[in-house]
């Protein structure tokens, strides 16, 4: 007799991730355990393989493992929701590239300045101005 369903670690396999992501997403309720047969390994439906797979892309566009809770309760109907999550997350991820723009700028005349100092034989403007 055939036993319909993936073990933890062919659903970890054919998700690309490994064992303990795949418990870490039950314990936080991404993805449900199976019940545990009184003899034998949890089955995991193949279902299973795509939500998984759902949230590692998820996770790779900076979404939180809360949002993807979010995403994953949402109807495939509800465009307007996803929508809005994913606004926002594009909000976020804006602002941390101009902050980001912001402290490459500000780095880029420190180094120069180093250059300056040192071509000057000074103190080193960098270190003066993280000391300020």
């Amino acid at each position: 007799m055939t036993v319909a369903g993936l073990t933890i670690s062919k659903l970890a396999r054919a998700a690309g991730v490994n064992v303990e992501t795949i418990r870490y997403y039950q314990r936080i309720g991404l993805i449900e355990a199976p019940v545990k047969p009184a003899q034998g390994y949890r089955r995991y439906p193949a279902a299973t393989v795509a939500r998984v797979r759902f949230i590692r892309r998820a996770q790779e566009l900076g979404f939180s493992l809360k949002e993807i809770a979010e995403l994953l309760s949402l109807n495939d109907g509800d465009c307007r929701s996803a929508r809005a999550i994913a606004a926002q997350k594009q909000a976020l991820i804006e602002q941390r590239l101009r902050d980001l723009t912001r402290m490459r700028d500000a780095l880029a005349g420190l180094v120069e300045a180093c250059l300056d100092s040192e071509a000057e034989g000074a103190p080193c403007a960098l270190i003066q101005t993280l000391n300020q």
